[in-house]
């Protein structure tokens, strides 16, 4: 891989990692464009491929992680605290340690849930990269999820609602945003809503939960690298430079998601997939873009 197609993919992961349109679907999109235009990097399905965009899906952890600085820092703060002190006290300060031990519960939950569905279904998620036609189904539910997010009655539960229950259907979604062309954001955030949560507290938990889950799923797809053979394996820098990349950009496009969600301006974002889809079925069927095929 080529500094510049680095570049490329990581720019791709920046910005369509916050906006609910599927980053995954988009980096795979991208990577058959390029190897259908002479490229040499590896297949989008191959497990190099796989690792360099969870590479760049820890780029844009480092955008979450200065977003939400001062959200992050409170709660990190409250649950040692909470760990350390226990639940005894009275008011509001013992209050939000109870709150925020109980979060963190709940989001171990939510992705444990997320590992417990999505691991066992791994090989057949990773299927989907080889084939752009079914990327197109996938866009086309995530269009149909953004668009019923605007359109639900104004949702009331807050943090303190949430339940086990919650936490694993949110996981559910989680784990499903595994397949490529399911937005992970857009998912969590409509089973969030699904679940009777307020549009900000459903944002904040569903980037709360990718901290863990993308750390996790980084570690095992780099554990799977290690254990192939070496050759066709991309090189650091390519790497270092995606990673880079999609943490700057992504900064500025979690900005502007962050406020459309707030004021549920979601449903413009079906138009944008369902119309990517259609032109992704249009590409197959007039060879613009093949696949790649995959051998047993």
């Amino acid at each position: 891989m080529s500094p510049l197609e680095a570049v490329l993919l990581g720019i791709v992961q920046g910005i369509f990692m916050f906006f609910p349109v599927s980053s995954t679907s988009h980096l795979v999109l991208v990577q058959h464009w390029l190897i259908e235009r002479g490229s040499d990097i590896p297949a989008p399905d191959s497990a190099e491929m796989i690792f360099f965009d969870l590479v760049v899906h820890m780029g844009t952890l480092i955008s979450m992680a200065v977003v939400f600085r001062a959200s992050l820092t409170r709660f990190l703060s409250q649950f040692l605290s909470g760990v350390r002190v226990g639940f005894r006290g009275e008011g509001k300060a013992a209050g939000r340690r109870r709150l925020t031990v109980r979060l963190g519960v709940m989001g171990l939950v939510s992705v444990g849930v997320t590992g417990l569905v999505g691991f066992p279904l791994k090989a057949v998620f990773e299927e989907v990269f080889a084939r752009p036609n079914m990327i197109a189904g996938t866009l086309c539910v995530t269009g149909i999820l953004l668009w019923w997010t605007d359109v639900l009655p104004r949702r009331t539960r807050r943090l303190e609602g949430i339940g086990v229950g919650t936490a694993a259907v949110v996981g559910l979604g989680q784990a499903l945003a595994l397949l490529p062309g399911l937005s992970r954001s857009g998912t969590t955030i409509a089973f969030g809503l699904f679940c009777g949560m307020k549009r900000r507290w459903a944002a904040e938990y569903s980037f709360f939960i990718a901290f863990p889950t993308i750390v996790g799923a980084s570690l095992l797809q780099f554990l799977e690298v290690l254990s192939l053979e070496a050759q066709g394996a991309i090189g650091i820098v390519p790497l270092a430079i995606g990673f880079v990349v999609a943490a700057v950009v992504g900064i500025a496009s979690l900005h502007v998601v962050l406020r459309l969600l707030y004021r549920a301006r979601f449903r413009f974002f079906s138009y944008y997939v369902w119309a990517l889809a259609a032109l992704i079925l249009l590409a197959t069927s007039q060879g613009w873009l093949a696949g790649v095929e995959l051998v047993d």
